[in-house]
């Protein structure tokens, strides 16, 4: 006996995330940038990390509007060169509006109160010092910016250019772009590498979790090496905490 096939409802948030993507899909980065601008206005922010690729999309954005809020999570374990890189390149791009997000005290003193809550869960971690701070900062905006690419690893090989999730809409300009055509852009205009690039480091995040990539390996595989884990969590589907909650549990 034949079985009638499921229907899968779409939410107007997916859909309108499908369209957008299946109109911008082919789109330079700029006019992806712009799209999103027109759309969302100030409902609008940019994610960034500061990290090893981060001076292009920064850059894109501060030729588009050097005001977008650019939101950088400040999780109190990042590299004291990414930390000044975050300022070198701030003040270079001309940006106006970077927000420094902080994991909130009571769940620093009720969950990691010696800092050392990587050692026995970075999920745990992880969501304390970045979800729930972006979650939080998230709250007063419909769509963000994030500077993923397909390349990246083999967990974003099928990243949309536009989709949805945690009830926002999520941009991914550079989506489409290779390795080399961001070495280009960044030679093009003189962009500042972040420093620890040099020293073997093609992604960057907080110093406990981050190590060299060899020859050949993703360029996030140093990123929580030895464990099986590819995301920290704000890219992860899930239901983003309400409003007033106020304790940590997992980018």
């Amino acid at each position: 006996m034949a079985f009638e096939s499921e229907v899968v409802e779409t939410s107007p948030l997916e859909a309108r995330a499908a369209e957008l993507n299946a109109r911008l899909l082919g789109a330079h980065p700029s006019e992806i940038l712009r799209a999103a601008i027109a759309e969302y206005g100030g409902r609008l922010a940019l994610v960034s990390s500061f990290g090893a690729e981060s001076a292009v999309l920064l850059h894109l954005a501060a030729q588009v509007d050097p005001s977008i809020p650019v939101l950088f999570l400040d999780t109190g374990h990042h590299f004291g060169q990414t930390l000044d890189y975050r300022k070198q390149l701030t003040a270079k791009l001309g940006l106006t509006d970077v927000r420094d997000l902080r994991p909130q005290y009571q769940d620093l003193a009720t969950q990691d109160p010696s800092a050392n809550l990587y050692k026995t869960s970075t999920d745990a971690c992880c969501n304390i010092r970045k979800v729930l701070p972006l979650d939080r900062a998230l709250q007063d905006f419909d769509a963000w910016i994030t500077g993923r690419k397909r390349f990246q690893a083999s967990s974003r090989l099928r990243l949309a250019v536009v989709e949805s999730g945690e009830g926002k809409i999520k941009f991914n300009p550079l989506a489409n772009w290779s390795k080399a055509e961001l070495d280009a852009y960044v030679a093009e205009h003189d962009l500042p590498a972040h420093p620890l690039v040099a020293n073997g480091y093609p992604s960057i995040g907080c110093w406990p979790c981050t190590n060299p990539v060899e020859d050949g390996q993703d360029a996030r595989a140093g990123r929580w090496s030895g464990q099986d884990k590819v995301e920290c969590g704000i890219h992860v589907t899930r239901t983003p905490e309400p409003s007033n909650n106020e304790v940590g549990g997992d980018i």
